[in-house]
């Protein structure tokens, strides 16, 4: 390996000005090798099980209740409109004794104020349901944007 240090008498030569950029280009190979070799082991340092998630249509059956939610705020028992939440409370305590215990499907318009369905979510759990599911449209695409 030699050097080249600057004009010389002897050989007649003039400075050479350029950059040697082999010697970087063989670090950043060996970083890049590094780099490789040691992120799959930072990687898996954990090991998760994750569940699997499955998209299964719903079978309604006659045991089913469904509570509906409008965007007033009205509640409906299988399309029967209820005067308050406390006819709800009654409804859910008599079917939370049934053996085996409905499933209890919510329905609520897209327009409705989430603090309806929370007071609805609420009653239910103090009814004692424990069946609970949210009925949705599927999506279609791309849905409009509501402001």
């Amino acid at each position: 390996m030699s050097m080249n240090t600057g004009p010389s008498e002897e050989t007649g030569t003039e400075l050479n000005s350029t950059i040697n950029t082999t010697p970087l280009v063989d670090v950043m190979l060996v970083l890049l090798i590094i780099f490789l070799i040691t992120i799959p082991v930072i990687t898996k340092t954990m090991v998760n099980n994750l569940p699997k998630a499955v998209n299964i249509p719903t079978q309604t059956k006659p045991e089913n209740v469904t509570v509906e939610v409008d965007a007033k705020g009205n509640i409906y028992w299988n399309a029967k409109l209820l005067s308050d939440r406390a006819q709800l409370l009654e409804l859910i305590k008599q079917s939370a004794v049934l053996k085996p215990q409905p499933e209890l499907h919510i329905r609520a318009d897209a327009d409705t104020r989430y603090e309806a369905v929370g007071r609805v979510i609420y009653t239910i759990q103090r009814g004692g349901l424990v069946k609970v599911g949210f009925i949705t449209e599927p999506d279609h695409g791309m849905a409009p944007v509501r402001g």
